[in-house]
């Protein structure tokens, strides 16, 4: 009879890096896409600009391409990282946004055809207008309910 026991899956998983700033895959790859871009640019402008040169000294200009390309590397190396970086972090926080949008606008589409989510929703806003003391009574609780209603267009006819 086997008397081992096994150890948790979870106990065997690394932890969770705590570390945000290290760059993950999709920035990688995107600053090399950009880092490609700009040499190549900068490699097809040296080119325009050395072409009536380039027919009698073929040797040099070829050496010189090569130059423009490796200097190029090392000067756009840390621009298009950080390039890169901040375009995610763009990317991340707009996709962040857009994704909270469309879990309100489905909150309030379910909101409106359950009668007790409404409740608490209203409840919520109610509170979360009236951060001063709350309503010693029901009249004052009603009028600021009202109110909020009105402004919001939320009462029907």
């Amino acid at each position: 009879m086997n008397t081992t026991t096994s150890k948790s899956v979870l106990g065997q998983m690394p932890a969770p890096s705590a570390a945000p700033s290290a760059p993950t895959t999709s920035t990688k790859t995107l600053a090399t896409w950009m880092l490609a871009a700009g040499v190549a640019a900068l490699v097809v402008v040296t080119d325009h600009l050395i072409d009536d040169w380039a027919e009698t000294h073929v040797i040099a200009a070829w050496m010189a391409l090569w130059a423009v390309a490796v200097v190029a590397i090392a000067a756009l190396r840390g621009v298009s990282r950080l390039l890169a970086q901040a375009v995610m972090a763009n990317l991340d926080t707009w996709s962040a946004n857009l994704a909270r949008n469309r879990a309100d606008q489905r909150l309030w589409a379910m909101a409106q055809t359950d009668s007790r989510l409404m409740t608490e929703l209203q409840t919520a806003m109610d509170r979360a207008e009236n951060t001063s003391a709350p309503a010693a009574d029901l009249t004052t609780y009603m009028t600021r309910r009202a109110a909020r209603m009105v402004n919001s267009r939320m009462y029907y006819i």
